[in-house]
This record gives C-alpha cells, structure tokens and sequence, in this order.
C-alpha cells in the first residue's frame, strides 16, 4: 500500500480572470446557442426544454435585475429552495456578478435558515415556495443585513427581468469582466453530521477546476455523446452542484430539474436520462423497492437467484475471470426476465449510475454492474467542492472510490486519516479562523477525517472516520460502517447505527423502514387491521416503487401513519419477533466478517424514526451519530447494556 499518491497529469487550468459563468459561455462559443442544455417540468407534466441560448438570456437578465436590487459584488445571496430550472439560473447569475451563493437546504426549519442568513451576511434571499417564504418572513426581523425577500413561486425571475431594464449592458458587462477566480463564489454550510455547521467558503477555481477535472476523467458519463442527467438531489449539496456545473459545460449536456421527486420514475422513464447522480439510500431503495415487487413466490426466488448471479458475474468481471457457458446462459435468461426491467425503471436510455455522499455497500454496486449498469461510486467533502476522487469507467474497482482527479494528491497520515491536496479544496470556514487552522496541516494538505488506505494505483479505500471508531471497555478499535452497511441491506431496516464505545461489547440500534414492514407482514402471514397503517400500507403497495427512488422519506403517507405501523408491529410479541428474527440473519451476516471482539452481540428496534426534527437526520439525509446517542440514550442504558 502507498501512503502518498498524485494522480498524473495536469490539475484543470483555469485562468485567473475566469468564473463559473465561463462554464455557459465556453459552451456557447462550441456549439453554439441553438443546443438544449436544461430541461423543466411544465404544469401538464410535460417537459420544456431550454436552449443555451435561451438559458444564457435568462441568466443576463436576473443577473442584471440582481444589480438593479442593489446586490454588489462579495455580498451574500441566500436560495432557499429545492432543485429547479431557476436555482440554476440564479445561480449562474450570482457568479456573472461577482456575488456570493448561499444556499440553504429546503428541509431546513426557519432557525437554521436565520443562523445561515447571519451568519453569511445575507442581503437578498429567495424563496421557492410560500412555506420557505413565509419561514424566511418569520425570521426576517432577527436578521439585519436581510433587506429583501423573493419568492419564484411569485414570478421573482420576472420581477427581476422588469427592474434589469435599468441596468445597461456595458454596467452588466463590467461587473462581469471584474469577478477572479479566487474570488468567493458561495458559501456551503455543511450538514452538521460531526458537529456544529460550518460555512465552507469556495472559490470560483475550486468548483471550476474539479468540473473540468472530471469532466476529462469521466468524459463517457459526463461528456461524450448526447449526455442527459434528471437532477433530483438538492442543489444546496455541492455533490448536485458539481454535476449540474459538468452538464453545462459539456458540448451537448442536457439536465432535466426535478423538484417534487413524487412522480421520479414516470419523470425517469419520460425524460430518459442516460446517467443518473443519487446517494447511497437512493439505490438501496431501488433495489429494495424490486425484491419487494417480485415478493415470496416463485418470482421471488427467481429475482434472489438473479441477484446473486449478479453480483456473481460482476466478481468475475472485475477479476479478469472468464464467465462459464452456464453463468453466461443464466445471465442471458436473467437479463431477459429480470435486469432489462430494473434499468428500464431509470430510463430507456440509461447506461451508468453514480453514486456519493456517503459509504456505499459493495454488493450493492456489484448488483448494479451485475445488471448493466455500472456504478461509478465519487468520494468528496463539501470542502473540496463535492468529489475528489472518482473510479473510472476503464477502471471501476468496486470497493474503492478510484483516484484523484489529475494533478491532485492523497496521502494517509501517520494515524490512518486522508489527507487531500489540490485545486478543489476549500480556503477556509466563514467566521472560523480557528476552526480553519485545525483542518489544514502544517504543509497545507486538509485533513478530511476519514481513515482510509491507498493501493499501488493511487485508488482509494475509505474504511470509517476517526470520529466513529469505536474502542470498547475492552480496549478492542471497531470500526461501524462496514457492519452498519451489512445490517442495513435487511429491507425491513431504515438506518442501522452501530455502537459500544467504551461499553463491554458492540451492539446496534435499529429503525423499520415503515413501507417496506408494510408489504412484508402480509407475506409473514401477519394480518394488519383497517385502522392500523392500513393507507400506509396501500399506499406502499401502490407506489412503493416510486418512493424508493426519493431522497425525502416523508412523501410515502404521512409521518403519523408510519409511526401507527411500526408501534403495531413492535407490540405484538409474534411479529415483533419475526421481525428481530429477520434482522438477526444481517447481523449474522455482518458478525461473519470480523473478529467475535468486534461482533454485534445484541441490537434494539426503537419506535421513532431518525428524522431532521430529532437532530439525528442531515438535510442530506446523513445519520449524525452523537444525537442518536444522545435521542436514543434511554434505549442504550436500559435495553442493551444495563442487564449485563
């Protein structure tokens, strides 16, 4: 194993006077203004696409109504919405003028809007919707650089058309030519899964050099051909902004916004995508959403025969072995009765997936090879503007997140952790020079605090973060995601955390995924009443399909009606036991892969969900594992650990 890699090559060149509205204009002056490049969800359901030229007018326009509203240059713009066509343009807007991006998560409440709005000096906010309007207007009065409020719903983009006619075209032109690279181009507050969020400032170089980067790295997913990209994930994540950045700057990249995932696979299946960008929980959903479908029966033993020939022949494939006449007859009867089904569910056209933001379990990425659809797995920080590092399509060793993009570099301390170093990486944290000093290295290099390892390719293994390893009574370090990823491919569970620091052994808490426990007690042979989840369970039986495809798990049926099921389930002692005896074989399987020291020796169920409300949820759905200790801490002294 190397414990220093750069990647060869040349990092991406971008020039000092350049910035993110250089990605629109290059592409303009290549292919010309004719080309589609976004596409939106028109009130009948149908798409309307936009021509660069076309989008390149719309960004003028807001860009100039944005002086004309009085923002300058270094100021702060906050978007308070979910993923759209005008996020994009505002977006593009605020970096024409040399303005500061703030993006606030759409699931965020009005408190955590206001501490991002003071914090980052907010003079100017936009609202998508009434509800985030009316939380921003809540706030208003405790946040004194927030002088105005917008709601697109409200025809913003317009108001913004009709005050730029004020703003002539040489003022435009001049704010544009006086914006530098290394000037600040938003302000990301991160998720909070270590700690209090912080504001990690980017540059106009950061995100441009890591477009470009991978942009070259992964030109057959991002940029060769006709490539499309339906973009579900929240832009207020640098993961979704990095790819709409790379669909815009590629020749004749289209991306298609969805902001209600409700209706993801008819918007899939009706825009045909030929990639698809999402997080782990994402495909495990899909998966889990297609086992479920094929449900106890005879097609159930043929999807669990599929799956594992899957996952077979991807093993194979990735080992240079050559597949035998019988794997190779099956693989043609499953690809006919099962996997052209499950692509076909993300789109006529699709030919990879891509898959970040948090550790992915191997065998679900060999499954997805498996099918035929190779899944590029990316590994970043919001502080190097999303990815650092990404497999190739000619080099996609599942297991790893591949190398750096060319000219970065990646080197394992002394203690285990990844240090980074390259053009992406941030400058620093908004009001923290503390903080910032702390993240960087004496030579430097920003300390991510992941472990991980490298091998003689320069690709990259992550094995936990130096936050989660846990060092038992016993003196016994474990680390809790591999186990965690195990547990967590039982389609009854939600979330598995995995815990013990410094108690007597390992143990695991457990949450049910509410839809999937829905469609399961009937194949158990359990009855639910009329007035026990009863619509949650239609409902999931229904459109199971297509909520697993969504980030927001609250879209199902309502939050009440899930919590009814699973107190239903836990309270009857014969399902409640049926249910430990299904997750009990995933925690068989996890314990198999380590040492009896490290094994989980008992789990709880808990009633509640981990949600954003409780503290235990990211906006981008990231478990933050101190408040689940601190929510669940009833749990963890009285059930598991104070019997012993």
């Amino acid at each position: 194993m190397l414990s220093e890699y750069t990647t060869p090559g040349q990092s991406a060149a971008v020039s000092d006077n350049e910035s993110l509205y250089n990605l629109l204009t290059e592409r303009i002056k290549r292919t010309g203004k004719g080309t589609t490049i976004a596409a939106y969800k028109r009130a009948d359901g149908s798409w309307q696409n936009v021509t660069s030229g076309e989008f390149h007018t719309h960004v003028l326009q807001a860009a100039k109504g944005l002086i004309a509203l009085g923002v300058e240059a270094h100021q702060a713009v906050a978007l308070f919405s979910a993923t759209r066509y005008e996020w994009a343009v505002l977006d593009f807007a605020l970096a024409a003028i040399g303005a500061v991006n703030v993006p606030i998560y759409d699931t965020d409440s009005a408190a955590q809007a206001q501490r991002i709005i003071n914090d980052a000096t907010v003079c100017v906010a936009f609202a998508d919707t009434q509800e985030r309007f009316n939380k921003l207007a809540s706030v208003r009065k405790a946040c004194p650089s927030l002088r105005q409020i917008l709601m697109i719903d409200a025809n913003a983009m317009g108001v913004l058309e009709g005050l730029g006619v004020t703003v002539s075209d040489t003022q435009l032109q001049q704010r544009i030519d006086a914006v530098r690279a290394d000037d600040v181009a938003t302000i990301v507050y991160t998720s909070g899964s270590t700690g209090v969020p912080k504001g990690v400032e980017l540059t106009h170089r950061n995100f441009m050099s890591i477009t470009r980067g991978a942009s070259a790295a992964l030109h057959e997913i991002i940029a060769d051909g006709y490539p499309r990209l339906l973009l579900f994930l929240p832009l207020a994540h640098c993961f979704a902004r990095f790819i709409q950045y790379a669909s815009v700057h590629a020749d004749y990249g289209v991306v298609g916004f969805v902001a209600d995932t409700r209706s993801l696979l008819p918007d899939l299946r009706s825009f045909e995508p030929t990639y698809v960008l999402g997080v782990p929980r994402v495909f495990e959903k899909v998966y889990n959403a297609a086992s479920r479908k094929a449900g106890m029966g005879l097609k159930g033993k043929l999807f669990a025969k599929a799956t594992l020939a899957a996952r077979e022949w991807s093993k194979e494939e990735q080992a240079g072995t050559p597949h035998s006449p019988q794997a190779i007859a099956e693989h043609a009867l499953y690809e006919m009765l099962v996997y052209k089904a499950i692509r076909g569910a993300l789109g006529p056209k699709i030919k990879y997936v891509a898959c970040g933001g948090a550790p992915l379990d191997p065998n679900l990425a060999h499954f997805f090879n498996g099918i035929g659809l190779p899944m590029i797995q990316g590994y970043g920080l919001t502080e190097t503007a999303a990815p650092f590092a990404a497999t190739r399509v000619t080099d996609n060793l599942i297991g790893t997140v591949g190398q750096p993009a060319p000219g970065s570099s990646v080197r394992i301390a002394e203690d285990g952790e990844l240090q980074v170093s390259g053009p992406n990486v941030f400058r620093g944290y908004h009001n923290m020079p503390e903080k910032t000093a702390e993240v960087f290295t004496a030579d430097g290099w920003f300390k991510t605090g992941d472990l991980g390892s490298i091998d003689e390719a320069g690709r990259i293994t992550i094995t936990g973060r130096k936050k989660d390893i846990i060092i038992t009574a016993g003196g016994k370090n474990v680390s809790p995601i591999p186990l965690e990823q195990t547990i967590a491919q039982c389609p009854l569970v939600e979330h598995a955390v995995v815990i013990g620091d410094q108690k007597p052994f390992v143990s695991a808490l457990v949450t049910l995924d509410p839809e999937a426990l829905a469609l399961w007690l009937p194949t158990q042979g359990f009855e639910v009443g009329s007035g026990v989840g009863a619509g949650y369970a239609s409902h999931a039986a229904n459109h199971g399909a297509s909520h697993a495809t969504s980030h927001d798990a609250t879209h199902a049926a309502s939050h009440a009606a899930s919590l009814n099921l699973v107190e239903f389930a836990l309270k009857r002692l014969d399902i409640h036991a049926a249910i430990r005896a299904e997750i009990q074989e995933y925690i068989n399987r996890a314990n198999a892969s380590v040492s009896r020291a490290e094994s989980v020796r008992k789990f709880a169920i808990v009633h509640e969900q981990f949600t954003q409300e409780n503290g235990c949820l990211t906006p981008s759905m990231k478990v933050v594992r101190p408040a689940v200790l601190c929510v669940f801490a009833p749990v963890i002294e009285h059930e598991i650990y104070e019997r012993q």
